[in-house]
């Protein structure tokens, strides 16, 4: 179903609304953020999704609504190992905690861009090109199999080689320049390790889109669906962080949820054409294998105590 011009750039403009009010009035001050101000700002991004998937329901019918919701949760599920990674950049890099939102909130752009570029030019290749749902599919599948059995030694972003390269081709300065990307010495343009951060922020959500944006296309190929829940769950990533960032470390189990929900979602895609699997049941299993993954971890490291984040 082709969705009218006006969807879109009415979808568009909520979009640049809340980006507008989370910088412009909710952070305006350069300051860190406490987890209870996060679970509320996380609350009011899932809200927010929530009634817009009853406006889908209202106006698309129940099969687009359960499709938006299953993509969303989907996305939402795979951004936590991304929370993650994120975790280890500003630990490893020493990024001041009051900082941290304004790198995330420029990341979150990038983000948005590069995942609209990529739904796009991936729903038009399968439109075209039917087959490369069997190659998406069986990506996800190894990927999904290559997290169950991967090692657990920590990456380690310090000695990324983006950042290698960043400092051996470019003027980086010593220490954090307050909350600015770049300054200038004596006429000279300098990168500051903020921007190194942000960089690396990116470079992660990149990775991850590969298997994330495949993964909702075992849903659906609905261009506005695919968009939009990749856009939520995006926009609640910054919350989602703060909120989660004291706390992630107790998760050891998830990575094999979400390894299990790629796996699940790559088999859903190779087998579209022999038996399609129902978007509820394909909603429960991966509520299922997120929140029994969580579940464990949380009780296996009760005893644990929370990290400052």
């Amino acid at each position: 179903m082709d969705m009218p011009l006006w969807a879109w750039l009415g979808f568009n403009a909520l979009v640049l609304v809340l980006l507008a009010l989370d910088l412009g009035v909710l952070n305006k001050k350069e300051r860190a953020m406490g987890a209870r101000e996060a679970l509320k700002l996380s609350a009011f991004y899932i809200v927010i999704a929530l009634l817009f998937n009853v406006g889908i329901w209202y106006s698309l019918g129940e099969v687009k609504a359960l499709e938006f919701l299953t993509g969303y949760l989907i996305e939402k599920s795979l951004s936590l190992d991304n929370i993650f990674v994120i975790a280890l950049i500003f630990g490893s890099l020493q990024v001041p905690p009051q900082y941290q939102h304004r790198v995330l909130f420029w990341g979150i752009l990038g983000a948005l861009v590069m995942r609209a570029i990529m739904i796009f030019a991936g729903t038009a290749l399968i439109m075209e090109l039917h087959w490369l749902i069997y190659v998406f599919g069986g990506f996800l599948i190894i990927t999904g199999a290559k997290m169950l059995f991967a090692s657990d030694k920590e990456p380690d972003p310090a000695n990324h080689p983006i950042l290698r390269f960043c400092r051996k081709h470019f003027r980086v300065t010593e220490g954090y320049e307050g909350k600015a990307f770049f300054v200038r010495r004596n006429g000279l343009l300098y990168l500051t390790p903020l921007f190194l951060a942000l960089i690396l922020v990116e470079v992660t959500d990149l990775v991850f889109a590969v298997d994330s944006i495949p993964a909702i296309f075992a849903i659906t190929t609905d261009p506005f669906i695919v968009y939009t829940s990749n856009v939520f769950a995006i926009l609640g990533l910054r919350a989602l962080y703060f909120a989660l960032a004291s706390i992630i470390h107790r998760f050891e189990y998830l990575k094999y949820g979400l390894a299990l929900v790629l796996v699940l979602v790559g088999t859903k895609m190779v087998m579209v054409d022999f038996w399609k699997m129902p978007t509820p049941l394909a909603l429960g299993l991966t509520v299922g294998l997120i929140g029994g993954s969580i579940l464990l971890s949380l009780w296996k490291t009760r005893g644990q105590k929370t990290e400052s984040a």
